[in-house]
């Protein structure tokens, strides 16, 4: 009987060290066996899944799809033990989690002590970071993503919605004036995003006649998330357009002021889960995402 599950794991090893050496030195096995036991999965599949050269090991696209399963085996594997070994479906193990800065920072951080505590034998790695990342290639369990959603395999939870408003503090508004129509924001200094589905100019709703229009902007700063953004508002630099969760408490605490509520275009954003669905998702990612869904379900900046 062939050991697949010993294969795979030589397989995702030599895959991700890039190297049959660096492999075999983890696993007690010398170069030459690590390839044999690579090639003989390749034979058996009739494809191949690692380009050799004398300096790295690369994937195929057969091989990212086998590596990217077989991840899945092995830690379904992995887990199974410790159900067996320990008689429950407790959550434990290692749990990663991903999250843009912003809503990381005010929507998750602070639920993090409370997730843990119910659930003590999970180990969790957070990583913010407002760039869209591969779960698969940055082995992330679950992923939380503010916006629209893209076409894609992934299994994805809503988990709340928001809006966007246009904040300013007092202290710039004393120096420059407020604005009380979208016209007046051509003399204002106006920060923008860097992201690439940002849009060209702020979307604005007539109050009058209820049409829809963008508003060119300008202003001498753009930024990559948004608690840069909220910080250069707090500090009097210019005025922006923002997630609302962002800047909910500075409003309430009366350090932001919102602007043009009457022009407000009445867009909204959801925020999601996604996660790789399979049959046997880990009991960790199950309580992960439903702890969220619980906790934030009733949340809304609108």
């Amino acid at each position: 009987m062939n050991n697949r599950s010993g294969e795979m794991q030589v397989f995702v090893l030599s895959a991700e060290l890039k190297s049959f050496s660096a492999a075999g030195r983890k696993l007690g096995l010398t170069p030459s066996a690590v390839s044999k036991l690579v090639s003989r999965i390749e034979d058996r599949l009739g494809v191949r899944l690692l380009l050799r050269s004398t300096r790295t090991l690369e994937l195929t696209p057969e091989g990212e799809l086998y590596l990217a399963r077989a991840r899945v085996i092995l830690e379904e594997i992995e887990a199974a033990e410790q159900l067996v070994a320990s008689g429950t479906d407790e959550p434990r193990g290692v749990l990663r989690v991903n999250a843009s800065v912003g809503f990381g920072e005010n929507c998750v951080l602070p639920l993090i002590g409370d997730f843990l505590a119910l659930y003590p034998k999970v180990e969790l790695e957070l990583t913010l970071t407002d760039g869209v990342i591969d779960l698969v290639g940055e082995r992330a369990d679950v992923a939380i993503r503010v916006g629209p959603m893209k076409d894609s395999t992934l299994m994805a939870r809503k988990l709340m919605q928001g809006s966007r408003v246009i904040v300013a503090s007092p202290a710039y508004l004393a120096r420059h004036g407020q604005p009380h129509h979208p016209d007046d924001l051509d003399t204002q200094n106006c920060l923008g995003f860097t992201f690439r589905r940002f849009e060209e100019g702020w979307p604005f709703r007539d109050p009058l006649s209820g049409d829809r229009f963008l508003k060119a902007v300008s202003g001498n700063i753009r930024v990559s998330n948004g608690a840069i953004m909220r910080r250069l508002c707090l500090d009097g630099v210019g005025i922006a357009r923002i997630g609302r969760f962002h800047v909910e408490e500075a409003v309430k605490a009366g350090l932001l002021t919102v602007l043009l509520e009457d022009w407000h275009v009445g867009d909204i954003e959801e925020v999601h889960a996604v996660y790789v669905g399979h049959d046997h998702l880990a009991s960790r990612i199950r309580a992960f995402i439903g702890f969220l869904t619980q906790r934030l379900e009733n949340r809304s900046y609108l």
